[in-house]
């Protein structure tokens, strides 16, 4: 007496995860490429003041708020703009890696969804940081902002002429908004909890402090977020598909107990 059976479909809800190495090499590549290809746009200081003038003018045309609001927010307390300085300083590496290594073990299908938006993201940002360099606030004399980091630390800057690791004519987009609201975007996709929207803090902290710290203007954040939205249009988070489990494989589906089709009954 042989109970029959018939194939399973079965649910793709655990995609194969990636090979670990080639996944260090691509993250460690896009790690590098922001920050080594930033330097590719220095020597254009005359440029990117007279972009920074631009841009000011333009908020200003356009009403926007002025930055120097949040500043002066920040600076009431001595320690709460050492904070928003610290923050700046030590956040923004650390929480994107720390949420693509746990996409990756936690929500492979994701995870690969992020490294592209990212990818993509970076790679749209350092384009325009070739083609548009841009003075920050805190350097330009008509906004009237200070350089919290140089008074109240820490920070991750030198003097322009003499720092060679980084590019700090590279404000517009700012990737620390544009990398904070993705993160915040993806776990909020990735997870079911009913708090996962307490993620959108992260980005709105960030906007904060990259603008009351003088490190960027609103048109930063605001072109940092349309990058965003396009890649995220455009490299969609792949659905689950269900997959037909081939017959004479061990995932088979019995029928119901209280339904049994017996073959071969009464021989």
């Amino acid at each position: 007496m042989n109970a029959r059976t018939e194939p399973a479909e079965a649910e793709s809800d655990a995609p194969a995860r990636p090979p670990l190495v080639r996944e260090l090499l691509l993250v460690a590549g896009l790690f590098l490429v922001y920050k080594f290809g930033r330097r590719l746009a220095t020597g254009h200081t005359a440029e990117a003041f007279r972009n920074a003038h631009h841009v000011w003018d333009l908020e200003r045309a356009l009403h926007l708020p002025g930055e120097g609001a949040v500043q002066s927010l920040l600076l009431r307390d001595d320690t709460l703009v050492h904070v928003a300085n610290t923050y700046y300083a030590t956040v923004h590496f650390p929480a994107t890696a720390a949420f693509l290594i746990w996409l990756y073990l936690r929500r492979p299908a994701h995870y690969v969804w992020a490294r592209r938006v990212l990818a993509a993201v970076t790679g749209a940002a350092l384009v325009l940081h070739l083609v548009f360099p841009l003075a920050p606030p805190r350097m330009l004399g008509a906004t009237g902002l200070m350089d919290t980091a140089r008074v109240f630390g820490p920070s991750v800057y030198g003097p322009p002429r003499a720092d060679s690791l980084s590019n700090q004519f590279a404000a517009m987009p700012s990737l620390h908004f544009g990398w904070a609201l993705m993160l915040a975007v993806g776990l909020v996709l990735a997870t079911r909890s009913r708090r996962r929207w307490l993620w959108l803090l992260h980005p709105f902290v960030t906007l904060l402090v990259i603008v009351g710290t003088a490190n960027h203007y609103w048109l930063d954040v605001i072109v940092a977020t349309v990058l965003l939205g396009l890649a995220l249009a455009v490299i969609r988070l792949p659905h689950r598909t269900r997959t037909t489990v081939p017959p004479g494989r061990p995932a088979l589906r019995r029928r119901p107990a209280e339904q049994p089709e017996l073959v071969g009954a009464g021989r």
